[in-house]
């Protein structure tokens, strides 16, 4: 979808985007996005794929289907580590290095993926081993979500993750390593980047970005002006903790989870019982509610109009079109969509019928942009 936009960073406006070819993305250099095709569904078939974990080598099954290589959730969670960051707080990640053993391995870069609010490292379960084809693969649970510690009374901010993600960087990873988030992961990842002093990161990949840890951020949309004394008054509400907990409580029902998440993606078949899983299983853990409360109720955060323009590494952004949390059409799908004029390091691409989890909604449009980049970019190396 070939969009038209009127904004700038400076200019951050409601305007409708003018819809031309169906068939055509935006880009730095103009590629077009090819078109979808309703593909068959395929028998899924159960594989064993071997990787190397550092120092044991391990098997990794995996379910083939239309879209590619599928993770089992036993085999992410048995092959979880555990890191201990800042001494006290437990960090759930994952691992799998390169399956292509011929490939100069120092060529290319390590992969680290972010998943958003409410996700976890399953949430990338669709993409792990079509990326870790090339690149060794390492995805983490941010404090407060997945099977990392949630503790009682943390205050969450972006700057939190940010400052997490560049630890695990210099203490687990050791390399210059491309970011890949998906909305605030996205945004702890761009963050994360600006602060970066030791070249840590070599690129960069955002999906459906966020402008904010939440609707504060927005705070030049007229929209969200005028609610937010209703936004001040839900702050109010959730600071009362058993409005909170019976607002959560109804929130991570899977019925009611199903239907948030079915509102959020473009690929109906893509919300399935597993991701509802996914979303719902750590949300009981002791500590959810507190993490939930923190970020809804949190400072947005440092905002990324003001932090795009300092990066200056190769930065890939990819876009559904049927996001209702960051639109083409509001401020934050707008600036994002605008940077490929302005900054020649930058190439977006909008995927069509997609919603605000691309890599998990159709991921196999997602690796038609994203492996060639990762493949360019080792190239240039």
């Amino acid at each position: 979808m070939k969009v038209l936009l009127t904004a700038t960073p400076n200019s951050l406006g409601f305007f409708k985007s003018k819809k031309k070819n169906p068939e055509a993305s935006l880009s730095s250099n103009h590629n077009p996005l090819p078109p979808l095709r309703k593909e068959k569904k395929k028998k899924k078939k159960k594989k064993v794929t071997a990787v190397n974990d550092g120092n044991i080598k391990c098997a990794i099954s995996v379910t083939t289907s239309s879209s590619g290589d599928v993770l089992e959730l036993s085999e992410i969670k048995e092959k979880s580590n555990k890191w201990l960051w800042k001494g006290q707080y437990s960090i759930n990640y994952f691992v799998t290095h390169s399956q292509n053993q011929n490939q100069n391995q120092n060529q290319n870069p390590p992969l680290l993926l972010v998943h958003g609010f409410g996700a976890s490292i399953p949430h990338w379960r669709r993409n792990i081993a079509t990326l870790s084809q090339n690149n060794t693969v390492y995805a983490i649970d941010l404090l407060g979500f997945g099977a990392s510690d949630k503790p009682p009374a943390f205050q969450y901010t972006m700057e939190a993750w940010a400052e997490l993600i560049l630890d695990f960087l210099n203490d687990i990873v050791g390399k210059p390593t491309v970011l890949i988030g998906n909305s605030v992961g996205s945004l702890a990842c761009v963050i994360a980047t600006s602060e970066s002093t030791q070249s840590l990161v070599r690129g960069l990949v955002l999906l459906n970005c966020a402008g904010g840890m939440n609707n504060k951020a927005i705070v030049d949309d007229w929209r969200i002006k005028l609610i937010l004394p209703l936004l001040w008054l839900f702050d109010f509400l959730l600071n009362q903790r058993r409005i909170a907990s019976a607002i959560f409580e109804r929130v991570k029902q899977s019925e009611n989870l199903k239907n948030i998440l079915s509102s959020v993606y473009g690929n109906k078949e893509s919300v399935d019982d597993i991701l509802v899983e996914i979303i719902r299983e750590p949300a009981n853990d002791e500590g959810a509610l507190d993490a939930f409360v923190s970020v809804v109720t949190g400072p947005p955060g440092p905002s990324p109009v003001k932090l795009m323009p300092e990066l200056k590494i190769p930065i890939l952004i990819l876009w559904g079109d049927e996001d209702p949390f960051t639109p083409l059409d509001g401020p934050v799908g707008k600036y994002f969509s605008s940077l490929p004029l302005q900054l020649s390091n930058v190439s977006l691409f909008v995927l069509e019928g997609v919603g605000h989890c691309p890599h998990d909604d159709r991921p196999e449009l997602v690796h038609a942009k994203l492996l060639p980049w990762l493949s360019n970019l080792a190239a240039s190396s």
